[in-house]
């Protein structure tokens, strides 16, 4: 296995990508490929710090976030789980397969005002990924699964910043922006671009590709 572009032994593996786009189900066809390879793994999932998850749903259902303390909270969030799980696994050489990370910041936080700069500063500790796998979707397909699955949700519908008092249209608008901000990162941070419109299966064959032919060729 190699490695590239950190200080750890394993593999620091991300899929990006909005709500309903498929992150989970190719996260888990990910670890069942790696571990037939013998390999240790680690699945780490946005907000899913044992000292912070439960703060942000609390001040989500009371409705208490504002731009800056959701994106305060939001990078705390990750930073316990960098410093306590991902980055000791990373040391001993696991393959961490994140959903989401900093990228989701990004995103989200310029759509709710904040400074692109200022969001990138927050998380400038965060190591950089061995490969970014983003799952790419239009805002229609995007809809008709949210709608058909968990159903839309006031924060991912983008309602508390405003953008219009209709959940459909809300969240047509910010997930819109949301996707906008994903394409101006591509090229900066490297994402290999993969159609979410695709099959699962599909989709999971060309992740294993490329894992195949930069890690463990």
């Amino acid at each position: 296995m190699l490695k590239k572009n950190h200080e750890y032994q394993g593999l620091l593996i991300v899929i990006e990508g909005t709500d309903g786009s498929g992150k989970s189900t190719q996260i888990e066809l990910l670890k069942r490929y790696v571990e037939d390879l013998s390999y240790g793994t680690l699945i780490s999932e946005w907000k899913t710090s044992t000292l912070i998850a439960q703060a942000i749903d609390e001040a989500k259902d009371r409705n208490l976030l504002n731009a800056t303390t959701f994106s305060l909270l939001y990078a705390a969030d990750f930073a316990d789980r960098l410093e306590n799980t991902i980055i000791p696994a990373l040391k001993a050489g696991f393959v961490c397969l994140l959903d989401r990370y900093t990228y989701t910041a990004y995103a989200r936080d310029v759509v709710r005002g904040h400074d692109y700069e200022w969001v990138k500063k927050l998380y400038n500790y965060a190591p950089k990924p061995d490969a970014v796998f983003y799952l790419d979707l239009p805002v229609e397909t995007l809809l008709k699964r949210i709608i058909g699955t968990t159903g839309l949700d006031y924060w991912e519908s983008g309602r508390d910043i405003g953008f219009s008092k209709d959940f459909y249209k809300s969240f047509q608008i910010y997930q819109t922006k949301i996707l906008e901000e994903y394409e101006k990162m591509k090229n900066e941070y490297n994402f290999i671009t993969i159609d979410g419109n695709q099959s699962k299966d599909i989709i999971h064959s060309k992740i294993i590709s490329h894992m195949k032919s930069t890690f463990f060729n």
